[in-house]
C-alpha cells in the first residue's frame, strides 16, 4: 500500500503516539464507565456476557478510524518523475578513413584496418546525439555515408569499408577535402573531422595544405591520427600468382608533420596510435574533448491519496455508530 509513496506532511505522524496512551486511558477507566451488579451466578447472560467482551471493539473501531484519519492528513501521495532532454549544442561529425593496402599492416591485430573499424563503431554508439558520416579514401575519396543521426546506418556502412573499394595510394588531400565538402553546409555549432591515414600523401590532386585551409574556412575542426607501429610492420609488399598479397616486413612511414600542421591549422589535435590500446584511448579522449551539451529539463507530477484513507476512517466511524446504537446499545 506505500510503495512508492511519500508524505508531504509526515509531522502529524506524531500524532500516532496519542493512540496507545488512549488505548491505556481506556483500559484503565472502562470499569468506571460500566455499571456492574453481584449476583451468585451468570448462567443465564452468556450472550449478554459475550456482548460485554466485545464492547472495547467499538473503541477499536474509533481508534483505527483516527489512525486512517492522521494518515490521511499526513497526505500520502505518489509521485512520478519524468525528463525530457534537449540538445543545446549538437555536433556535426566524419570520420576519414584510409584504405590504402597499407592499412592491412598487421602491426595492429588483425590488422590496421579491422583494429580501426572495431574502435570507431565503439565510438560511433558512444555519441547518440550527434551526426556522424563517413568517408573513404586511398588513391581517391568518395563519401561512404553522409552525416546522419541514424547510427545503425553509419555503424553498417563502416563495417562495409574494405580495401579494395578504391584506387591504391594515400591521398590525404582528397580525403580531408570530401569531408570537408561534407561539412561545409553543416548548421551545427560544432563541426569535427577525424583524419586517419598510416602513410604519406602520395596521390590525388587537391593538397593537404589546401584540404586544411577550406577546414578552416568553414570554422571545421581536425583531429588527425597517425596509425601505425614504430619501426617495421609486416606489410603488403607484393601479389601472389592467386591475387593475394604477398607480405613482409616495411618500414612505417607516417607524414607525422604533415598531420600536426594540418591539426594546429584546424585547431584540432594530432594523436599517434602504435598498438590497439592505444586507438582505443585516442578515441575515447577524442570523445570526451567532444562533448554534446544536453539539458535536461524534470517534470513531477504529485498524485494524491489520502481519499481512500478518509474514506476507511468514515466507514470505520459509521461502522462503531452503528454497533453502538444496535447490538451494544443497551450496554451503554
Amino acid at each position: 500500500m506505500f510503495t512508492n509513496v511519500q508524505f508531504a506532511n509526515p509531522d502529524f505522524f506524531w500524532l500516532l503516539l496519542l493512540l496507545p496512551l488512549a488505548a491505556l486511558w481506556y483500559y484503565f477507566k472502562r470499569k468506571e464507565q460500566t455499571a456492574s451488579l453481584k449476583i451468585s451466578s451468570i448462567k443465564g447472560f452468556s450472550e449478554t456476557d459475550i456482548l460485554t467482551r466485545l464492547k472495547p471493539l467499538l473503541f477499536l473501531l474509533r481508534l483505527l478510524a483516527l489512525a486512517a484519519i492522521i494518515i490521511a492528513i499526513a497526505r500520502p501521495q505518489s509521485k512520478d518523475v519524468s525528463t525530457k532532454t534537449k540538445k543545446t549544442e549538437g555536433i556535426d561529425i566524419v570520420m576519414a578513413i584510409d584504405v590504402s593496402s597499407s592499412m592491412l599492416a598487421r602491426d595492429l591485430k588483425p590488422n590496421r584496418l579491422a583494429a580501426l573499424k572495431k574502435v570507431a563503431a565503439d565510438f560511433i554508439k558512444k555519441r547518440p546525439s550527434d551526426r556522424i558520416g563517413l568517408v573513404a579514401y586511398a588513391g581517391e575519396a568518395y563519401t561512404k555515408t553522409p552525416i546522419t543521426s541514424d547510427k545503425s546506418i553509419v555503424v553498417r556502412s563502416l563495417k562495409d569499408i574494405a580495401f579494395g573499394q578504391l584506387d591504391d595510394g594515400t591521398a590525404i588531400g582528397m580525403g580531408l577535402a570530401t569531408a570537408v565538402n561534407r561539412l561545409k553546409e553543416s548548421k551545427a555549432i560544432s563541426k569535427i573531422i577525424i583524419l586517419l591515414t598510416d602513410g604519406v600523401n602520395n596521390s590525388g590532386f587537391i593538397e593537404p595544405k589546401t584540404a586544411s585551409d577550406l577546414a578552416v574556412e568553414y570554422g571545421i575542426k581536425t583531429y588527425t591520427i597517425g596509425l601505425g607501429t614504430n619501426g617495421n610492420a609486416l606489410s603488403p609488399v607484393a601479389y601472389n600468382l592467386d591475387g593475394s598479397f604477398r607480405f613482409g616486413m616495411r618500414q612505417v612511414e607516417i607524414d607525422e608533420e604533415l598531420l600536426k600542421e594540418i591539426a594546429a591549422n584546424t585547431g584540432g589535435k594530432y594523436f599517434r596510435a602504435t598498438d590497439n590500446e592505444k586507438l582505443e584511448k585516442i578515441y575515447d579522449e577524442i570523445n570526451k574533448l567532444e562533448k554534446t551539451e544536453i539539458e535536461e529539463f524534470k517534470y513531477t507530477r504529485f498524485e494524491e491519496k489520502f481519499r481512500p484513507w478518509v474514506l476507511a476512517a468514515l466507514i470505520l466511524l459509521v461502522l462503531e455508530w452503528i454497533l453502538r446504537n444496535t447490538l451494544f446499545r443497551s450496554f451503554i
